[in-house]
């Protein structure tokens, strides 16, 4: 489609061609409808995500099911998801969202809470899994974690002083 039309046919459907968009039969007018792609991370059996450790004082806020709000530390992210060190421990296989910042930028998912791994007198720490992430955040997350790899490799260490 040319780009006049393209921008003739947004002003007259109110919808933006700049990400992929469905035709909905359910609607009357068979109405065009923008949609954002989300990203539901796979993880392979044979090869585990890579993980990369979070720096000392990076925040996740994490939100219940219920609404409610809980803080915590993101000790280590992976694109398959993460661990979190918390006050106290949530509902096991509860279905959270989490958000944090990391150097490429912010990372907002839908998240299931594992079971807890350890109690130390900093919190627990308590491992989830994401099952659902947006294009964007997916893409943001995984520059975050590839960028720490390789600089972690160029560094030649195993271990970086610079984290995500």
């Amino acid at each position: 489609m040319g780009r006049a039309a393209n921008g003739a046919l947004s002003m007259c459907l109110g919808v933006s061609f700049d990400r992929p968009f469905v035709i909905s039969l359910w609607l009357r007018l068979h109405a065009i409808l923008g949609i954002a792609m989300t990203h539901f991370p796979q993880p392979h059996p044979q090869q585990r995500a890579t993980r990369v450790k979070m720096e000392a004082t990076a925040s996740a806020l994490v939100k219940l099911e219920d609404g409610q709000r809980a803080k915590a530390r993101i000790q280590t992210v992976s694109v398959t998801g993460g661990l979190l060190r918390l006050a106290r421990a949530l509902e096991e296989g509860g279905f959270v969202e989490v958000a944090f910042q990391t150097q490429s930028g912010p990372v907002h998912g839908m998240a299931e809470m594992l079971h807890p791994r350890r109690i130390s007198p900093e919190g627990i720490l308590q491992p989830f899994r994401f099952i659902a992430l947006d294009d964007t955040d997916h893409n943001t997350l995984s520059f975050a974690v590839n960028s720490t790899t390789e600089r972690n490799f160029l560094l030649g260490s195993r271990q970086s002083s610079r984290k995500v």
